[in-house]
């Protein structure tokens, strides 16, 4: 190994990695060129870094059974080691990121890098940039709020009834204030008609009054009666009202709470099997994309055991054989294309099974937060239905207390008027004046005790308002909510948008492609219909404009453009997304591999522009390529 460096800030260590025997490398922050020709275990060497960093995209040599690398940045050092497993090889350790989804999609640019690939082969891009945002959550969160808003809406629904219950319980309110200032009036005027009487009345007093007493409770009596009848009138509305609503309320549900939070829970079960198994299947996608592109004449080095030049290597790489990563045989091409077509169909497969579960999943959150919706409704009113039967039946023992008192009463009075019936018109006159009287204060009473309870379902009302107003005020927030997490995607989809566009132009402007004009994607919305909703979704377009020699432009596709052309808006689409999903924050690396479609000035300039974002910048590049680079970055021209 020769490495040509003014300052060590890396170490990499790497055993049975790829086609790589040992390797011992350093190199600093900056641009790290590994020079040399093919089958130099350049790509070996970059994917023994990848696992270092956390990726499960490297593989054992061949004649191996485990291998491990070790990573040193400063004064840390992670590590990785790979054993074999059957068909499959499974790793262990410390490596720099316990989660390299966003790595292996937008940092590890190498040929087979899923980014680039997409690019080359024209696909909907949206998929890839929003992978890594956990849409299943934020799904989750809007349906949960969604719930909630609708228990709020149903609440809501009574604010304007119950407007108009305060606006007629304020006039009636009005209303008995001034019949109550009108009986104290009339109270006041009989008042001084009994005193005037009784200075000239010579009667019976003790008669009169004992008569006068009676008729005042009789009076009492009936006023109380009629009260409690007009309370019982009420009370059975209101039971028939909750009994309408009762009966209004849907049958209770097939579905048993238990079963559905079983079925949820074995969705979203579903749904990280699914995800698991597309993570398996890509990692196994990418190793054979690898082996296809040209991580098999590591490979076949590592069988060889060096290389020199000899016929063996000759025939692997100039015929249509690959070295199988698994059992170390020959196979051609064509059954390892077809085994990735497969694959690749396979986990489309798995995609469309996870989205018809994650629509399961939202179907069966709904029906659950109906019937809790629907019982408790159905608790509320069972609970108001119990209590007003209750307060119905003892209306009605009232009211029966109260009829056998009337009747009691009824019979002294006309005892005791049998026993008056000599007393003179003076003092009947003065009897009539006490009735009137009492029943001017019974009239009061009755009128101020009615205004209580006026008061009383006012001041509920009004408490029931403000409620409301909090309630109003918490749907606000809801909305508010809701459109925060559904636009946060959206945001997400504009800003990769406009930093995947914003790049590209830069890019070109650095490259100089005279016959590209502009090269942008267009999102666009698609209603997607399922289970009786119509949802939004975007679709990431790739647009390309080109110039012809007159300077008229046209609008062109990815089928027709060079494989260099195509090379550069990979590369750059994977950039975007390094800086869109900030995973520099995470990872300070960007690796770069398979330049060789795009000239040596263009790659120099690439490089260079990929730099200003990436603090470490690997890239792999045949000897004529790196020569167009500053001489000044770290080469590494043995492995």
């Amino acid at each position: 190994m020769t490495v040509t460096s003014r300052a060590t800030g890396v170490t990499v260590e790497a055993r049975n990695i790829g086609g790589i025997e040992r390797t011992h490398v350093e190199f600093e922050p900056g641009i790290t060129i590994l020079v040399g020709r093919n089958a130099t275990n350049r790509t070996s060497f970059l994917q023994a870094l990848m696992a270092a960093l956390g990726s499960n995209r490297a593989s054992l040599k061949a004649d191996a059974d485990e291998g491990e690398v070790s990573l040193t940045v400063g004064d840390e050092t992670f590590t990785r080691v790979l054993r074999r497993k059957g068909s499959n090889t499974v790793t262990k350790g410390d490596p720099y990121l316990s989660d390299p989804e966003l790595a292996d999609l937008f940092a590890f640019l190498l040929e087979s890098n899923e980014a680039r690939r997409a690019v080359e082969r024209g696909d909907d891009l949206r998929e890839l940039i929003m992978r890594p945002v956990d849409t299943t959550a934020i799904e989750a969160q809007i349906t949960q709020l969604e719930a909630e808003r609708r228990t709020l809406d149903e609440r809501l629904n009574e604010a304007d009834s119950l407007e108009r219950s305060i606006g007629n319980l304020e006039q009636r309110e009005a209303e008995l204030d001034s019949k109550i200032d009108d009986a104290r009036e009339r109270l006041e005027a009989l008042e001084g008609e009994i005193e005037a009487a009784e200075r000239s009345d010579t009667g019976d007093d003790e008669l009169l009054d004992r008569l006068n007493d009676l008729r005042s409770t009789l009076e009492n009596v009936r006023f109380r009666l009629e009260t409690e009848r007009q309370s019982l009138e009420a009370l059975r509305d209101d039971e028939e009202d909750i009994r309408e609503a009762l009966d209004e309320l849907p049958d209770e549900s097939s579905d048993s709470p238990s079963e559905l939070e079983s079925k949820l829970s074995k969705r979203r079960e579903r749904v990280r099997e699914l995800e698991s198994q597309m993570n398996e299947i890509q990692n196994i996608v990418r190793v054979n994309e690898s082996m296809l592109s040209g991580g098999n004449r590591d490979v076949a080095d590592a069988l060889r055991g060096e290389d020199d030049g000899g016929s063996v290597t000759d025939q692997l790489l100039g015929g249509d054989q690959v070295v199988c990563w698994t059992c170390g045989s020959e196979v051609s091409s064509e059954t390892i294309e077809a085994t990735v077509e497969h694959l690749e169909n396979h986990r489309a497969s798995l995609a469309a099974d996870r989205r018809t579960a994650r629509e399961e999943i939202d179907d069966l959150s709904a029906r659950l937060d109906t019937i809790e919706e629907r019982r408790t409704r159905r608790r509320e009113l069972s609970s108001r239905l119990e209590q007003t039967v209750a307060e119905r039946e003892e209306t009605l023992d009232r009211i029966e207390d109260l009829e056998a008192r009337q009747d009691e009463l009824r019979e002294e009075i006309t005892t005791v008027e049998a026993k008056a019936e000599d007393v003179d018109d003076e003092t009947d006159e003065l009897v009539e004046l006490h009735s009137k009287a009492n029943r001017a204060e019974l009239e009061r009473e009755r009128l101020e005790t009615e205004r209580e309870r006026v008061r009383e379902k006012l001041d509920e009302a009004r408490m029931k308002r403000d409620e409301l107003a909090e309630h109003e005020a918490r749907r606000a927030e809801i909305d508010d909510e809701i459109q925060e997490l559904r636009g946060r995607i959206d945001r997400i989809e504009a800003d990769a948008v406009e930093a995947f566009n914003d790049h590209m132009e830069r890019v070109l402007d650095i490259l100089q492609y005279e016959n590209i004009e502009r090269v942008w994607i267009e999102r666009v919305r698609r209603e997607r219909s399922g289970r009786g909703r119509t949802q939004e979704q975007s679709q990431f377009n790739l647009h390309i404009v080109r110039q012809t020699e007159s300077g008229s432009v046209y609008e062109d596709t990815v089928d027709h453009l060079s494989e260099s052309e195509r090379e550069v808006i990979g590369l750059v689409f994977g950039l975007a997304g390094y800086l869109v999903h900030d995973v520099a924050e995470q990872l300070p690396f960007m690796l770069l591999d398979s330049l060789e479609a795009i000239d040596s000035e263009r790659i120099a300039a690439l490089v260079e522009y990929v730099h200003e974002h990436a603090k470490f910048v690997v890239v792999a590049l045949l000897p004529e390529d790196a020569a167009a680079l500053d001489e000044d970055h770290t080469r590494v021209t043995e492995i």
